[in-house]
C-alpha cells in the first residue's frame, strides 16, 4: 500500500470526534424546515431558514471530521443568516427593497451588529421580541461572543497545533464535545426565534385551540420537545407577550373551532368514515376539494382514496387501499381524465373511477369494481352537481 503524502498532510492536525446525538439533532431540525411561512411578502425567508439549517448540519459534520474552528464558524453563520433574514423582512417596504438589492449585488451591506442596531431603532417586530425576551438575547450575545473566540483564533486552545498536538491527543475530549453541543443547541434555538420575527405561526400552531381554528397552512408548529430543548418554555411565554403574537392570537381565536375529525380532513387530508356525519355538520369550514372528497368517500365502503388537481392532492380514508404501491403519476391521471371510459380503471391491485364535479376532475380509488347500480348513482351525482353549478 503506497503512502499518500497529501492525505497525511491534510489529516495531520485533525482529531475526529463523535457527536452521539447527531441523528437526534438532524431530526429536531425538521421543526425549522417545517416552519415555512406562507406570508406572500416574506417568502424569501424560507430560503434563509433552509440555509441556516444547512449551516447547522455542516457544523456537526465539520466538528466530527475534526475541523472544529470551521464548525464554530458555521454556527456563527447560522446566526448571521437568520439576522439578515429578519433585517430584510422586518423593515419598511422601500427600505427592504433597497437593502435586498444591495445584498443581492454584494455591495455595501450592514454587518451583524449594524443590522441589530437598525432593527432596534425602527420599532420593528424584532425590537419588541428583544424587549420581551431580554434575558434570552443577553444569553445569546454571550454565546456569539464565545463563538467569535474560535472564529478569530483567540487563545492557543483555538489552534490546531495546540489543541491537537500529539501530547494532547490522549486527553479526554468529552468536555470539548459538550461545549460544542451547548453552542449548537443555542444556535438551533436562535434560528427558531429569528424565524418568529417573520410571523408567530410556529408557536401559535403549537396551541391546540389555535390549531383547530386555522386552515391547512404551509407552516407546522414547533413541538413541545423542541421548544423545551432549544428555546425554553419561559422564553416562549415571554414571546407570547409580543404584539405580533397577541394580534394574531386574538384574531384567530374568534374563528369557529373544528372538531378533530374535521381538522384531520382540512390539515391531514384524512377522512374517518365513521365520523362523516360529524364532519358534514362543519361542511362550511371545508374547502371545495375537502367537501367533495368527504362526500365521495361516503359513497361506498369500497372507496379508499380521493385524488384531486391531477393527483397533486390526495385524501386517504379509514378504508385501507388494496393497492400496495405508494406512488402515482400525474400522467396516469391525465390518461384517466381523457379516456372515454370513466369507471373501473385497473390501478394495480385497486381501481380508479373519474368523475367531473365543479369543473374539476376527481379520481376515486376503490378496492372493488363498482357495479351498475353504483355507476348509476355516481352519474346522478354528476347530473345534480352540474345542474347546481348551472343554476348559479
Amino acid at each position: 500500500m503506497s503512502f499518500d503524502f497529501s492525505e497525511y498532510r491534510e489529516r495531520k492536525g485533525l482529531v475526529p470526534l463523535k457527536i452521539e446525538n447527531k441523528e437526534k439533532y438532524y431530526t429536531d431540525l425538521v421543526n425549522l424546515e417545517g416552519s415555512w411561512t406562507g406570508r406572500m411578502d416574506a417568502l424569501m425567508s424560507n430560503t434563509f431558514i433552509l440555509e441556516a439549517v444547512q449551516l447547522l448540519i455542516n457544523s456537526i459534520a465539520l466538528f466530527e471530521q475534526g475541523y472544529f474552528d470551521s464548525a464554530f464558524y458555521s454556527l456563527r453563520q447560522s446566526l448571521e443568516v437568520s439576522t439578515t433574514m429578519t433585517y430584510l423582512i422586518d423593515n419598511d417596504e422601500n427600505v427592504r427593497d433597497k437593502e435586498l438589492e444591495k445584498w443581492k449585488e454584494q455591495s455595501r451591506f450592514p454587518m451583524y451588529n449594524q443590522m441589530i442596531q437598525m432593527l432596534e431603532k425602527n420599532e420593528s417586530v424584532y425590537a419588541d421580541i428583544k424587549i420581551e425576551m431580554k434575558e434570552y438575547f443577553e444569553d445569546l450575545n454571550l454565546i456569539k461572543g464565545k463563538l467569535n473566540k474560535y472564529v478569530h483564533k483567540q487563545g492557543f486552545n483555538t489552534f490546531y497545533v495546540s489543541k491537537n498536538h500529539p501530547l494532547n491527543q490522549t486527553k479526554d475530549r468529552s468536555k470539548f464535545i459538550s461545549e460544542f453541543e451547548k453552542f449548537l443547541k443555542k444556535c438551533i434555538g436562535a434560528v427558531a426565534v429569528f424565524r418568529l420575527t417573520v410571523d408567530p405561526f410556529p408557536v401559535l400552531l403549537n396551541n391546540e385551540e389555535i390549531y383547530v381554528r386555522t386552515s391547512d397552512l404551509v407552516t407546522y408548529g414547533y413541538t413541545d420537545e423542541f421548544i423545551d430543548n432549544y428555546i425554553g418554555k419561559e422564553n416562549i411565554e415571554a414571546y407570547k407577550r409580543t404584539e405580533v403574537y397577541q394580534n394574531n392570537y386574538n384574531f384567530i381565536i374568534q374563528n369557529e373551532p373544528k372538531s378533530i375529525a374535521t381538522t384531520n380532513v382540512v390539515k391531514e387530508q384524512y377522512i374517518d368514515k365513521e365520523k362523516i356525519k360529524e364532519i358534514l355538520k362543519q361542511s362550511h369550514l371545508l374547502s371545495q376539494h375537502d367537501l367533495v372528497a368527504v362526500v365521495l368517500c361516503d359513497f361506498s365502503e369500497k372507496v379508499s382514496k380521493i385524488y384531486a388537481i391531477g393527483g397533486l392532492l390526495m385524501y386517504f380514508s379509514s378504508t385501507k387501499s388494496n393497492r400496495k404501491g405508494m406512488s402515482w403519476s400525474g400522467m396516469v391521471f391525465k390518461k384517466f381524465e381523457e379516456s372515454e371510459q370513466n369507471y373501473n380503471f385497473s390501478f394495480d391491485e385497486a381501481y380508479i373511477t373519474s368523475i367531473k364535479l365543479h369543473n374539476h376532475y376527481y379520481f376515486i380509488e376503490h378496492n372493488e369494481s363498482f357495479n351498475e347500480k353504483e355507476i348509476e348513482q355516481l352519474e346522478m351525482v354528476k347530473i345534480l352537481h352540474t345542474e347546481l353549478v348551472n343554476s348559479k
